[in-house]
């Protein structure tokens, strides 16, 4: 199989393309990651979302331990040709290992001067019932 397409996207240093995540009905962003030429790939060859882990050093596919698969609908390119963009149906609802339908649930508020982060996402589902005790 030709995979010339892969070739369009502008790859890192690393080998690595940042991705986005949005949600297909809602266009929440769920969740900001990185692939290699592999996991972009997978991804194609699936319909489901696989990353690079810089952590595990290793190909992840999105709900591999959790269950919490990300069905794609469509991948984008930027104007750049530097980052991805996935539109996905997530399954459960589920997108952050902290159990939120988000891992953008912390929204700044205030001022420059005296601004915090504030937790505007309630918990889905307890963590620790989705992957154990870590």
């Amino acid at each position: 199989m030709a995979t010339t397409w892969l070739n369009k996207v502008r790859w890192d240093d690393n080998g690595l393309v940042p991705v986005i995540v949005q949600e297909v009905e809602s266009n929440d962003v769920l969740m900001f990651a990185f692939m290699n030429r592999e996991a972009l790939k997978r991804t194609v060859e699936l319909g489901e979302a696989v990353f690079w882990s810089r952590s595990r050093k290793r190909l992840w596919h999105k709900g591999e331990e959790s269950g919490h698969v990300q069905k794609v609908h469509e991948i984008r390119l930027d104007c750049d040709e530097d980052v991805v963009l996935l539109k996905v149906t997530q399954i459960h609802g589920i997108a952050c290992h902290t159990g939120r339908h988000s891992c953008f649930f912390q929204k700044f508020e205030g001022t420059a001067e005296d601004g915090e982060w504030q937790t505007v996402d309630a918990v889905i589902k307890d963590p620790s019932t989705i992957y154990g005790s870590h």
